[in-house]
């Protein structure tokens, strides 16, 4: 799995957007920013600073980034705009006295730092693991139209639990995979591809005006029992041929390692032996452990949705 400098931006752009910072400048291969207090909090590692600022009551100064998606093609842009052939000339009777002044680096509190974000980058986890803890769970009601909150009766909103699932396929290789399931908390019936009841709808954490929830027949420790329940069952009918595979391979990993310690197990000195065997164990269990497959199934977000019945 790889992503792009344009998805890598896009995740970006998503994350400052939503924390509410300032953009100053932003191109196609970068985006200046000056931090929120949220995103300086998450991002910075400056915890005795808003410390300082959360027991003073002072007005917090948020650190300012250069953020570069594609710092090859930022490169030749700024060296392009650096160009001194491209840069207006100082005015020569100035500077045959004076000389030419050079340019003065932004030091101190707004001095923007520069930082490339690619994948694979450490900024970019650290930004995927801030937007994980805040958005875990989630409770959104689906906004209605304007005609409805003029007419007389209330609409009757559904309650439903949505849950993002990653399903990991590993052995000496790795699959991921993301599941984003649903299930009436009314009804009990779940959507295999919940997105696809979201797509379209505007979603708000604001109760709207003059609509009712329905009533849930089923709780949320049974809801996502269920859940849980339908990707067991989901996940046993997939194709394990990449199992199968992995099991040969680990046969034969040990085999190569059986027969190299074959003669080793045979030390007469009992001290040595001891060794031997130990090596011996370690490796068995580091190559059982590379090489036989497991499935790992963990929930990342989850959320309650209440969504319009009539859809």
């Amino acid at each position: 799995m790889s992503m792009s400098p344009q998805q890598v931006q896009e995740h970006m752009m998503t994350y400052l957007e939503s924390t509410e910072c300032q953009i100053i400048e932003k191109s196609p291969f970068h985006v200046t920013v000056k931090l929120s207090p949220q995103a300086d909090k998450q991002l910075t590692n400056r915890p005795y600073y808003w410390g300082f600022v959360e027991r003073t009551g002072v007005e917090p100064e948020t650190l300012s980034f250069t953020f570069v998606f594609d710092p090859e093609q930022y490169d030749k842009n700024e060296q392009t705009h650096s160009d001194p052939q491209s840069q207006p000339q100082q005015d020569s009777i100035l500077s045959r006295y004076f000389g030419t002044a050079p340019m003065v680096p932004r030091i101190g509190p707004g001095r923007i730092q520069r930082e490339d974000v690619t994948y694979g980058s450490s900024r970019l986890q650290q930004i995927w693991n801030a937007a994980r803890q805040e958005g875990s769970a989630l409770y959104l009601f689906e906004q209605p139209a304007a005609l409805q909150r003029e007419t007389l009766f209330s609409a009757a909103y559904e309650p439903w639990l949505g849950v993002c699932f990653k399903a990991e396929m590993a052995c000496d290789v790795k699959k991921e995979e993301l599941h984003f399931v649903g299930i009436s908390l009314v009804s009990g019936r779940i959507i295999s591809h919940f997105p696809e009841r979201l797509k379209g709808l505007t979603m708000s954490p604001r109760l709207p005006e003059n609509i009712h929830i329905q009533p849930a027949s089923i709780s949320l420790s049974q809801a996502s029992s269920s859940l849980e329940a339908y990707m067991t069952r989901l996940l046993a009918d997939m194709d394990y041929g990449w199992a199968e595979q992995a099991k040969e391979r680990l046969s034969e990993e040990l085999a190569v390692i059986d027969i190299y310690y074959e003669d080793l197990l045979k030390e007469p000195d009992e001290e040595k032996l001891v060794g031997i065997r130990e090596q011996y164990g370690n490796r068995r269990s580091e190559t059982t452990w590379q090489y036989e497959p497991k499935v790992h199934l963990s929930a990342i977000t989850c959320g309650l949705f209440h969504l319009r019945s009539a859809r």
